[in-house]
């Protein structure tokens, strides 16, 4: 469309025709997802001209959504655009991007591109829009907000220090029992099994060997460059004083020569 109606047609905000759209809504207290379609405009004009981060009652939407109220967290158009906060358009726009704000990353340092980028006001354009319920009704919507939709994390921390934080423990005390761990069922009259995490930064015996072994070595390092230093040293010292000796006695011999010549061209005189 944009090839075809030009740049301006593309990024301007005609009057579309009005088409189905999805809403993703978040519930992220128990962790639960659920995009619905909604075809009717009149329960969709809630939605238009609003601005990300902006609450919206969603009583229009039906019966199970009485006293809901749903925050927008962003959404894209039907081409893929994603809507940029701190865009007050609710069209698509170019922007000369340097990847401090998201939507592009340099491949090197001062690089900067335009790009397109949707504004952050909801319009009749968009595909699917992005919101989370920031406040419950009186009534539970299935698979999203009931009890069956409440999936605790079955992730834990795995660092050590981690894991005396969440637990209060001390550092004396043994951190592999308090570690999170999942039961997986056994097929076939199996037994259960329960997977945990591979704890991270655990001090444990082998690694306190290893330190030691490495810190040995270290040592011995030191003391053999200390013994082949000493051991140069005094092998330099030697030899350069060798060569002094040497010379020293050199100059001995050239005095006495100088003398004895003298002498012998004293007596002929």
């Amino acid at each position: 469309d944009c090839d075809t109606q030009g740049r301006k047609s593309c990024f301007s905000s005609p009057s579309l025709p009005h088409h189905a759209m999805k809403l993703n809504i978040a519930y992220p207290e128990y962790r639960s997802q659920q995009i619905i379609e909604i075809d009717d405009e009149k329960k969709l004009r809630i939605f238009y001209d609003k601005r990300i981060s902006e609450e919206v009652a969603a009583d229009v939407l039906g019966e199970e959504f009485k006293g809901y109220v749903l925050k927008i967290t962003g959404g894209h158009d039907k081409q893929g655009f994603g809507m940029k906060q701190g865009v007050l358009l609710n069209h698509r726009t170019r922007l000369l991007l340097d990847g401090t704000t998201g939507q592009y990353h340099p491949k090197r340092d001062g690089a900067r591109k335009r790009k397109s980028v949707r504004g952050c006001i909801v319009g009749n354009d968009l595909s699917c829009i992005n919101l989370v319920i920031v406040k419950r009704g009186p009534t539970d919507i299935p698979k999203l907000t009931d009890k069956a939709s409440d999936r605790p994390s079955t992730r834990g921390p795995k660092r050590a220090n981690h894991i005396r934080a969440v637990w209060g423990l001390s550092k004396t005390e043994d951190v592999r029992k308090y570690v999170v761990r999942r039961k997986i069922p056994g097929k076939d009259g199996k037994p259960d099994q329960f997977k945990s995490p591979k704890i991270q930064r655990l001090i444990t015996p082998v690694m306190r060997a290893r330190k030691a072994h490495r810190l040995a070595v270290k040592r011995q390092r030191y003391e053999k460059a200390t013994a082949e230093a000493a051991e140069y040293a005094k092998v330099v010292a030697q030899k350069r004083q060798q060569t002094r000796a040497a010379l020293l006695s050199k100059k001995k011999a050239a005095t006495s020569e100088r003398k004895s010549v003298k002498a012998t061209s004293t007596k002929k005189q």
